[in-house]
């Protein structure tokens, strides 16, 4: 029987880039059924205006990700992205992105988020703004999506605000602390697998799923 598995996450998370090699693995298993649900953690009320204060912290945190998964936080990151101070850091486009992708391609969403997030993180893209991240989906043979994006279309937002919902309704169930964080899905019942399991060797996963 395929593992069910939904992801939890949010494309300005640092972490859950640093857990990106692990998820590009699962997704090459076919007895592995991996689900996104994007959770707007930094989304709207949830984003906030690039500060000197919180650009050290964020930078801090990167640093420790980069030691702990060996995923790259480049200097192009830190003057183009972090150091724009006064611009916001705010996940809606990003997330409004993927679910354009969920409806057009929905097979490279896991593929979009990728690249969106090594836009951001080694190329120095602000995925902040909604034409950066149009960009980045006409670059890649996802035009249809970076369409639906940038016609603000009502359909793309009604769905993206109920994977939301459901992504957050899924964590208070669960309990979950925060971003990323994995639920496998088994036998209709949904279990919050520990974090670690996404910062280290696939095997251990595995083995787990198993």
């Amino acid at each position: 029987m395929p593992s069910k598995l939904t992801y939890l996450f949010d494309p300005l998370c640092g972490w859950c880039y640093g857990a990106s090699p692990v998820l590009q693995q699962l997704a090459q298993h076919s007895h592995i059924q991996l689900e996104l649900a994007p959770t707007g953690l930094f989304s709207g009320a949830g984003g906030r205006v690039m500060d000197a204060s919180f650009a050290a912290y964020a930078w801090s945190n990167d640093q420790r990700i980069q030691k702990l998964t060996g995923q790259r936080f480049t200097e192009a990151y830190l003057t183009r992205v972090l150091n724009k101070l006064g611009v916001r850091f705010d996940s809606d486009a990003a997330t409004l992105a993927l679910t354009a992708v969920s409806l057009t391609e929905p097979q490279r969403e896991l593929t979009a988020l990728k690249l969106l997030q090594e836009a951001r993180y080694v190329q120095g893209q602000d995925t902040s703004e909604l034409s950066a991240v149009a960009n980045i989906l006409r670059e890649h043979d996802l035009a249809s999506a970076a369409e639906l994006l940038l016609a603000g279309d009502s359909q793309l937002k009604t769905a993206n605000n109920t994977r939301v919902q459901q992504a957050q309704q899924l964590m208070s169930n669960l309990g979950a602390q925060g971003v990323p964080a994995l639920v496998l899905n088994q036998n209709g019942t949904q279990r919050l697998l520990r974090s670690d399991l996404l910062f280290g060797n696939i095997d251990a996963l595995l083995a787990v799923l198993q």
